[in-house]
Formats: C-alpha cells, structure tokens, sequence
C-alpha cells in the first residue's frame, strides 16, 4: 500500500512553488517464537516475542531518470539486547540512463538461483538475528556502476565501508555455548571496517541459460570464530574477518516445467582456501489433480571442501523441498525442505515456510526450524535444542 505525501519547499522559482511528491509505505508486525525444547544453555527462554517496523520513502524526478529511496529499519526483542537493533536498509540515489546507471548510498544487492543456500551472494552482510536462514541482510554502503548492452548486464561495486554480522546475544538462542563477541571483532586488514572492497559482476541470457559470473575482493562477509580468554581469564569466542578473493558462477535454466539451478564459488584468503557448490532443480505440476494448486518439487546437492567451519553446514548434504501454491486471491503458499548429511545420518535439519494475505493489508507468516546432531564437532549440535515455531502477523502501510 503506497500513500503520497506533497511536500512544499516554501519557496518560488520563476512564481511557481517548488513541489515534492514523496509514496510512503513500508510493513510493521509483530512475531512470536516458540521454542519446542529447553534450552541447552542458561538464561535463554522457549517463549520470544519481538517487534519489527520498516518503513519506505521514495521519490523520483527529473522524469524518472532519477529517484531516492530511504527505508529503515527497527526490531525491539523481548529477550535478546543483540537483537534489538536499528539498521538502514536502503538509503540510495539511482540515476538511470538508456544504456547504463548508477546507484550511490546504501544498498541491497543479491545474486543467486538456488533454494537451499546461496553460495556466490557476497555484497551484503547477513543479518543472523533475523532469522536463521541467513535470508535477511544489512544495508551496505556502495557506489554501483551498471552498463546494459545485447552483450549483457556489467556490474561495478565499489564498497568503502564493512558491515560486521550480527550474533545473538547471551539470552538469545540460536547460539553457540559461549555468545559470539560480535562488538570486539579481530581483523585482518589493519583498516578494519573502513577497508574499501571491490566487485564484478556480468550476467547474461546465452540460449535457455540465465548466467551469471562474479568477482569480489575484500573483506569477508562470512567471518571464521576465534576462540581466546579475555582480561579476566573467561573464555570467548570473537568473528575474525579475512581479506579474500572469491570467484562465482551461478546459472538457471528454464526447460518446461524444469527449473535447473547452479552455484559454485572458489574463495582464497581465509585460513583454507576452498571450492564450494550447490546444484539441483525444480519441477512444478501445474493444477494437479485437476485442482487450482500447483505443486513444486525441489532437489539440491551441496558440497563444500571445509570441514570444521562454523558456517559450512552444507559440506555433503542433499536438500529436498515441496513448494505448494495454492493460486488463491490471497497468495497462498508452503514450502517444506529436508536437509540430509550425507556423512552422517544422525545430523539433518528441516524447515517450513508458509505465508497467507488476511486482508490487502495484513498477512500470516509461519516459519518453523528443525535440528539434529549428535557430533559435538557440527554445527547443528550447538542448535539441537533450538527448535522452533515463529508465527508472524506483518502489515503494509
């Protein structure tokens, strides 16, 4: 829902008054967490309400060539002081020209095709107090250069600014035993967050193919966790942030009702240098059974040459999914995922994520979360007790 709002400058040019036309929208809501085991750790509770508002500004001028957008963002957390947090999603001007544009400030970019995760999606930081999924990001301060041509799409990035992640805190859950010290990060660059990253990107249509090829070259958005003791003797777990150098492809082809999807990357700098990969598809039966409801079956192979990463859960795993549309005036939908470690057959994770309209305004969420792991060196044995139920109700304004 988009509301104008005409602003008056108070001043005239030429006997006229200047004029701004300002859409305003944006969504509010609140959720509600239920975790479906006690927690592994002390002080974390099963019940955790949280509230969320983000709001949108744009405006455009100069007939659209250029425009602003401004949308903040702000979540207040019953338990959790880490995830209580403020951030500015988007805060960019776009000019746009026949054949080329460029967009200055703070940004969302995202690259990818797969489900299960997105491997070559380098530009943004993950915002992890989010959601689990590793879906929602921070704003990243850019300055973005695209060049459009029946050869492709080029894109430029320049990003003079890093976004450290975001960790739950000591009463949060989705936590390792000791809190990551997300505000004493270690670096590798002795100029830390204001060490200026580079990337590329040039995607293209060749045949039924979508293909996409990227560079990036600076800092790390996925951090490697240090463990050391601090002045006191306690123990403490801090991200360091690598320089690295990292190679992407990702591609999608379209064949009936085949989705084909593909993404790989090779990453140097870190304290491995590694290749990582996750490829499968998607088929849909359009109006099964003769009813309105279509049915989307998914399958997604992940490799990754780590072995004792934190963030590495999808080192030999295989992903299946069920994604169910219902095609209804209110935009149902279901998607149901599995995740299998094909090295362990003690350790899976499954997910649910379901979404409905109430009225133009109002939506329900679901999004559920499921662990398992008895290896005490695996990631998902950290979240074996975090099991868990968020029920959303979000409305657009």
């Amino acid at each position: 829902m988009i509301k104008k709002i005409i602003l008056g400058a108070g001043a005239l040019l030429a006997h006229q008054t200047v004029v701004a036309e300002v859409d305003i929208g944006g969504q509010a809501g609140i959720d509600a967490r239920y975790f479906l085991q006690d927690a592994a750790y002390p002080g974390q509770e099963r019940v955790q309400l949280s509230a969320f508002i983000e709001p949108e500004f744009y405006h455009e001028w100069n007939d659209r060539a250029d425009s602003i957008l401004f949308k903040p963002f702000y979540r207040v957390d019953q338990h959790d002081e880490e995830r209580t947090h403020f951030d500015i999603r988007e805060l960019q001007w776009l000019h746009a020209s026949e054949n080329w544009e460029t967009r200055v400030g703070i940004g969302h970019v995202f690259w990818g095709q797969t489900e299960s995760m997105h491997l070559v999606d380098i530009i943004n930081q993950t915002d992890s107090v989010e959601a689990v999924d590793g879906e929602d990001k921070l704003g990243q301060p850019m300055v973005n250069f695209n060049v459009f041509g029946d050869w492709g799409t080029l894109s430029a990035f320049v990003l003079p600014y890093f976004r450290e992640r975001t960790f739950a805190g000591m009463d949060g859950r989705l936590r390792p035993p000791i809190a990551i010290d997300g505000d004493n990060a270690l670096y590798e660059s002795d100029d830390e967050q204001s060490h200026v990253d580079y990337a590329l990107r040039w995607r293209n249509s060749i045949g039924p193919w979508e293909v996409g090829l990227s560079y990036f070259d600076g800092t790390s958005r996925e951090p490697e966790l240090i463990t050391d003791f601090d002045a006191t003797g306690n123990a403490q777990i801090r991200p360091y942030y690598a320089q690295i150098e990292q190679f992407g492809v990702d591609l999608l082809k379209v064949q009936g009702a085949w989705l084909l999807k593909f993404e790989g990357i090779y990453r140097t700098g870190q304290s491995e240098d590694f290749t990582a990969a996750v490829a499968g598809f998607e088929r849909t039966s359009v109006g099964v059974f003769d009813t309105q409801y279509d049915i989307g079956l998914l399958m997604e192979y992940q490799y990754d040459e780590r072995d004792d990463n934190f963030f590495a859960t999808g080192q030999n795993d295989l992903m299946t999914g069920v994604r169910w549309v219902w095609n209804d005036i209110d935009g149902t939908e279901f998607l149901f995922g599995y995740v299998q470690d094909l090295d362990d057959f003690q350790t899976y994770s499954g997910f649910v994520e379901a979404s409905s309209r109430i009225t133009d305004s109002w939506r329900w969420k679901i999004d559920a979360y499921f662990f398992s792991s008895d290896d005490e060196a695996d990631t998902f044995y950290f979240l074996r007790r975090d099991d868990h139920i968020q029920l959303s109700l979000e409305h657009f304004f």
